[in-house]
């Protein structure tokens, strides 16, 4: 439950985030309808729209409805203009940098396709380096002031902090960002989290807002599952991130559907990643992983045999979906959400990975009343990085005046 303001400043503030947000949410829009949405009267909107104009957050388009009857009042939308978020995604064997304007638009992107496992930390955030100074160039060019910066990464975070504490897919243990990514100019506040996380807020924030109702058509309980090599899993309930205490929550990969299967990077047995991981399946399925394009052209490859009959490549993808489903029938048990969305590579491979996941939920949940809505993520395969970079947005959505335009 939010903790009410207890001072007039933080009403203040509250009232100028709720208008932001419903701008966010419905524009192009009147202040009539603003006043609707958010329950305020129509002169408290506009004295907070008149303060949010002055500050650069807001942009009038013209005559628009209003709501109501009377006359159409000026509809407002957010600035193309001024603070950006700068979001970035780790990947294996990828670095992926965008910035994302106060509409949830991204502005700029770069990115760095090669092998990141065995290049080191150091080297690959010098790069990673790079891609941001290059992206926030471009940005500040196109008229943006990034807030900030956040990083997606493939393991676990401590909460609250900017250290990886164990990435096995990276070989990165112990490993604190802010050490690597401090900008020649001025500093950008840094965030750090799970790659699986920020794919599964993206959903949440940005599927379905140019929807007619805007905010209320996105999920708000749902296990968003992120594969790539390796599986992990962003929980979101009543609107909210589970991070769990120390922020390790959602390691779907490492949950064993086999007690005495294979060995795990992880140091267990019969782990998820083992049957339902990219290498796991395209070992199963006889494609190697060589020559130009890597892990993502070898994916393709076995969408086109599975698209043409290969009970190889068939047989395999049924193993890994009847894993998935097996590895998610306890979260779903335990959890009861409305909905599992499969994102990441694997997304491509859903006609062929749902129908046996989607049996073993019904198979092994509590009741048929429970088995959840299942279905590919609205976002795709960029959702770690919109989800870093709309992090940082609402950071200024949440508080703006601290990045109003100076006058």
């Amino acid at each position: 439950m939010a903790v009410p303001p207890n001072s007039q400043q933080e009403m203040r503030q509250r009232n100028l985030s709720r208008v932001l947000y419903a701008v966010a949410y419905a524009a192009p829009v009147s202040r009539a309808s603003i006043a609707a949405r958010i329950g305020l009267t129509r002169a408290s909107v506009s004295t907070l729209v008149e303060e949010l104009l002055r500050a650069g957050f807001l942009v009038e388009l013209g005559p628009g409805r209003s709501g109501g009857v009377g006359r159409p009042g000026n509809a407002l939308a957010l600035t193309g203009l001024g603070p950006c978020g700068i979001g970035a995604e780790i990947g294996v064997d990828h670095l992926t940098v965008c910035a994302v304007d106060l509409e949830g638009r991204v502005r700029v992107r770069a990115g760095d396709e090669r092998p990141n496992g065995e290049a080191g930390a150091e080297c690959v955030l010098r790069r990673l380096s790079s891609l941001r100074d290059r992206v926030v160039k471009e940005a500040g060019a196109a008229g943006l002031r990034p807030a900030g910066l956040a990083v997606a990464v493939p393991g676990l975070v401590t909460r609250s902090s900017t250290t990886v504490v164990r990435a096995p897919n990276l070989g990165w243990y112990d490993t604190d960002l802010a050490a690597h990514l401090a900008p020649a100019g001025a500093p950008l506040p840094l965030t750090v989290e799970n790659e699986a996380n920020f794919g599964a807020l993206a959903e949440l924030w940005l599927a379905g807002r140019n929807g007619e109702s805007g905010e209320s058509q996105a999920r708000r309980d749902f296990i968003h599952v992120s594969a790539e090599v390796g599986i992990g899993a962003g929980v979101v309930l009543d609107g909210e991130l589970l991070r769990g205490t120390r922020g390790f929550a959602g390691e779907l990969g490492h949950v064993p559907v086999q007690p005495d299967g294979p060995r795990c990077a992880c140091g267990g047995s019969g782990c998820l990643e083992q049957y339902a991981g990219e290498a796991a399946l395209l070992r199963a399925a006889g494609i190697p992983v060589r020559g130009a394009g890597g892990r993502t052209a070898a994916l393709a490859r076995l969408r086109s045999r599975a698209e043409d009959g290969d009970e190889a490549s068939l047989r395999a993808l049924r193993r890994a979906g009847r894993a998935l489903g097996i590895a998610l029938t306890g979260a779903v048990n335990l959890l009861d959400p409305r909905a599992v969305l499969l994102g990441g590579a694997l997304a491509g491979l859903a006609p062929w990975l749902l129908p046996p996941l989607e049996r073993e939920l019904r198979q092994r949940t509590a009741s048929e009343d429970t088995v959840p809505e299942v279905a590919v993520s609205a976002i795709g395969s960029d959702g770690p990085s919109l989800g870093a970079a709309y992090s940082v947005v609402r950071a200024v959505l949440d508080d703006p005046l601290p990045y109003a335009v100076a006058h």
